[in-house]
């Protein structure tokens, strides 16, 4: 198992209150990739009217709500299952599926082979490569593949390259996991801040593959982390009478039903986030592309990772001196495969934007 050595993450703003004497409530998080809009305007106005949904218990099946996220993300109703975060159902599919050799696309999120090693499996990671700009060379991986691999763990987007593997692509990489019967578990966290989101969604697979299951939360596009609202998508429906067989019964409580079916409705919102996201997300590439101190990746999340090309500085150096200034970035020193020579931060507001590319490419 890789060490990962410790590091402030998105929602570590308590340890970082107390280190650097800076109230938590001061400081712009460019760690943690949440929505800079903040929660849906349909959810503030229209919760408090659904607040007698905690007198009573949740509906074990959650049917309406499975309703809202199939019409959401097109698919079936019967094809979703709900879960108390995304990371809880990656730990539950990894609890029921018990691989005991996992292939991970890495540079990327710890908590897949975390998950892994609980259950008693080994990961293997496979790199992507800084000369290709971390973007996956799909022909090349598909021949590292064979039958000793139980699952394979795709970030899509990638956290942190920002990277995005195609629908084209996938559907090479799923038929190639059929010959060797390796199942695929796709997060896609960060999928709807893409501009190309048709080109990268890969819900519409599940309606022929069986082996592909895909994670979604509310945490990061719907800025509500503490809500701990996520569902997965597949059309394997052995697979989902299975983890409905061993999952608790009720895995979300009414209130964050109730908020799941009002946010999902929200289009004014949805439509607006993309918006800015995307425009902001051009800016701050052109601003870094510019910038001899800095090589930005393509990016499709709502996140940037930063190559620092200067050779005075270092991830600690500009994670230091932003907090300083009261902001918050990744260093990404602690992610397989980097070193502190890159940085992660994702996209705010336009002046909370214009104030951290101000500071990083300050001389």
């Amino acid at each position: 198992m890789l060490k990962h050595r410790d590091h402030f993450h998105g929602s570590d703003l308590e340890k970082i209150e107390e280190i650097y004497g800076i109230k938590k409530e001061e400081i712009t998080s460019f760690s943690a990739n949440v929505n800079p809009l903040g929660i849906s305007p349909l959810l503030k106005k229209n919760l408090s009217e659904r607040i007698d949904a905690i007198s009573t218990y949740p509906d074990r099946e959650y049917t309406s709500l499975r309703k809202c996220i199939a019409a959401y993300c097109g698919t079936e109703y019967e094809n979703i299952i709900v879960g108390n975060g995304s990371t809880e159902l990656i730990s539950l599919f990894i609890q029921v599926r018990h691989p005991k050799k996992t292939m991970i696309l890495g540079p990327t999120y710890s908590e897949y082979e975390r998950s892994v090693s609980l259950e008693g499996g080994t990961s293997l990671y496979y790199p992507l490569k800084e000369s290709d700009q971390f973007m996956l060379q799909t022909e090349q991986f598909i021949e590292s593949l064979n039958e000793s691999i139980d699952l394979l763990i795709i970030c899509n987007p990638n956290n942190p390259t920002s990277t995005a593997i195609c629908q084209k692509d996938m559907r090479k990489i799923l038929d190639a996991c059929k010959q060797y019967d390796i199942f695929v578990m796709v997060d896609e966290t960060y999928v709807e801040f893409a501009d190309n989101y048709a080109q990268i969604n890969a819900v519409p697979l599940t309606a022929y593959y069986n082996n592909i299951i895909i994670l979604r939360g509310t945490s990061k596009f719907f800025a509500a982390p503490g809500l701990r609202l996520g569902y997965a998508v597949t059309g394997n429906r052995d697979l989902i009478d299975y983890i409905n067989t061993h999952k608790n019964p009720w895995m979300i409580n009414s209130l964050a039903a109730a908020a799941g079916e009002i946010m999902f409705q929200d289009d004014d919102y949805i439509q607006e986030t993309k918006r800015l996201i995307s425009s902001e997300r051009t800016r701050m590439l052109q601003f870094l592309e510019q910038t001899p101190d800095f090589h930005p990746y393509p990016a499709s999340a709502n996140f940037i990772l930063v190559r620092i090309k200067n050779s005075r500085l270092t991830s600690e150096l500009l994670f230091d001196r932003a907090i300083r200034e009261k902001m918050m970035i990744r260093d990404c020193s602690t992610f397989p495969f980097l070193d502190n020579s890159y940085i992660r931060f994702c996209v705010m507001s336009p002046e909370m934007n214009d104030k951290l590319l101000a500071c990083l490419s300050r001389n």
